[in-house]
This record gives structure tokens, C-alpha cells and sequence, in this order.
């Protein structure tokens, strides 16, 4: 198979994986507050509606930025796929897309021109001072294996076992950067019900569906690159195991705990990073 089959391939893959993922997560969350729930293909279902319906521009939104930075989101975690899966690149990559999307994710909100998404990218700040220190995580990984290259680590854990068993705490930092993504995360400050869905607020139609499609591909890869550098190179059903198990467990945490204000969102995520930079020194120097 050629290199541009092998994408196609990992990021459908992944799409669909992740939107199944966000829509079992939905459903778990229900299920947990007592309520039936929608139907776990509701997150894909709710994607491709948006490609059949009108596309409307705001007249606040700054054009043509504001059409360009959704599928900038979107191109920002095909190319994740590009790095992960498919290439087995670097971390230090993989960190790079995370911090661009971070940055585009800040504009998405401000060039609607909305309240509501100008108040998510001043959040979309505050989340990034939060969760940037959590990418610490990477350094810690590097003192512990050698490098930073995907199949390496996998490599390192082939021979030394899995890396979740050697550095918990660190693990639990990756952890605490996923939930901190989730949909009704207690962390998710972006995307508050408060400020109604934030920085996609004024995204419609074909926008909105290049949004949904990249938060599906960024669910998946979060998750893949959680598995693959904690504990190894897995085949695809035990991907999906995983996945599945990552996210039951971030569903419960979403429905049993309300969100929490920018400010301790923030000061929360900040003490979990300085325990897991402090503890994973520590289990290193002693072991």
C-alpha cells in the first residue's frame, strides 16, 4: 500500500473510532445520571448532518479567517495522524501539533466575532498555561528512555515492559491532558455551557463539521498516544480496548463532577503537573 492509501486509511480510522468514542462516552454519562441517552453513533451522526446543512457566516467574523481556521483545526490532526500511526515520528512533534492547536483554538474563538467565543479564547489562555506544564511529561519520558521517537519507546518497552508500571505518576499527567479535552470534562473551560459552545458557537454547516471531525480525530489520537508510549505497540482490537476503557473511565469522572471555574481549573491542573515533574524525579532517582 502507498504512503497516501496508509493516511487515507489511519485517519478514517480514526475518525470513525473517535466518534464512536465520543458517543459511547455520551451515552455512559447518561447512563451513570440516570437518563437513557442518545445512541452512541449520535457524535457521527451529528458530524455529517452539518454537510448537508446551510452554511451561514456571522456578520461580526472576521473573513476569510474565520472560514480558513476551522479546517486548519481539522488539517492540524490529520497531520497527528501523519506523525503517529502512520509515520511513528516524534513526541516532540506530536507536542508541537498540540501547542498549534492550542493557538488555533484560541483564534477560532475570536474571529467570530461572538461574545461568547471571544470569552472561550481569553479561556483558551487560561487552559494553555494549564495544561502546557503538563507536556513535562515528555521530558520524563525522554530521561527515562532515551529518545523520543514513537517506535523507540515502543522498542525500550518490548525489552523493560510497560512504561505505565515504571513511571505511574507520569501516566497520570497524560491522563489528567486527555480529561482535560473531554466534552463536559471538569476541566473542559473552552466550551462551557456558560458561554454555550464557545469557540464553535458561530460555526454552522460545513465549519461546524470541520470542527466535529477534528475533535473526533484528536479524541482517537490522544488515546493512541497514550497506549503506544505507556504501554506499547498494541494491534487495533486492543487499540480499541483501551480506547474504550479510557474513555468509560473519563465518563464517569464527567458525570460525577461539576466543571470547575477557569481559575481552579487552572490551579488544579498546575499542582497534578509539579506532583506527577516531582514524584516521576523522585521514583527515578530511587529506583
Amino acid at each position: 500500500m502507498n504512503l497516501m492509501g496508509n493516511i487515507l486509511i489511519n485517519v478514517l480510522i480514526a475518525f470513525l473510532i473517535g466518534s464512536l468514542l465520543l458517543g459511547f462516552q455520551r451515552k455512559v454519562m447518561a447512563r451513570i445520571q440516570r437518563r437513557p441517552g442518545p445512541p452512541v453513533i449520535q457524535h457521527l451522526l451529528h458530524t455529517l448532518k452539518f454537510y448537508i446543512k446551510e452554511s451561514s457566516f456571522p456578520r461580526t467574523a472576521a473573513m476569510p479567517f474565520y472560514i480558513a481556521i476551522a479546517a486548519t483545526l481539522c488539517g492540524i490532526w490529520i497531520s497527528a495522524v501523519i506523525v503517529g500511526p502512520v509515520l511513528g515520528g516524534s513526541l516532540l512533534l506530536f507536542f508541537g501539533i498540540y501547542a498549534l492547536h492550542k493557538i488555533v483554538e484560541h483564534n477560532a474563538g475570536s474571529s467570530s466575532g461572538s461574545p461568547y467565543g471571544k470569552l472561550s479564547c481569553v479561556r483558551a489562555v487560561f487552559s494553555a498555561a494549564a495544561e502546557m506544564p503538563l507536556f513535562a511529561v515528555l521530558a520524563i519520558i525522554y530521561l527515562q528512555t532515551g529518545t523520543m521517537i514513537i517506535g523507540d519507546i515502543v522498542n525500550y518497552q518490548n525489552i523493560h515492559g510497560p512504561l505505565i508500571f515504571q513511571m505511574p505518576l507520569a501516566a497520570m499527567m497524560f491522563f489528567v491532558l486527555i480529561l482535560s479535552k473531554a466534552p463536559y470534562s471538569p476541566f473542559s473551560i473552552t466550551k462551557g455551557k456558560d458561554i454555550i459552545s464557545g469557540y464553535e458557537t458561530e460555526h454552522f454547516g460545513v465549519l461546524r463539521g470541520y470542527l466535529m471531525i477534528s475533535e473526533s480525530i484528536a479524541w482517537y489520537m490522544l488515546l493512541w498516544i497514550f497506549l503506544t508510549v505507556f504501554i506499547g505497540g498494541l494491534n487495533l482490537p486492543l487499540y480499541i480496548l483501551g480506547m474504550v476503557i479510557i474513555t468509560g473511565v473519563t465518563a464517569f469522572i464527567n458525570a460525577t463532577t461539576p466543571m470547575l471555574n477557569p481559575n481552579h481549573s487552572v490551579a488544579i491542573q498546575v499542582i497534578l503537573a509539579f506532583i506527577g515533574i516531582a514524584g516521576s524525579i523522585v521514583l527515578m532517582v530511587v529506583t
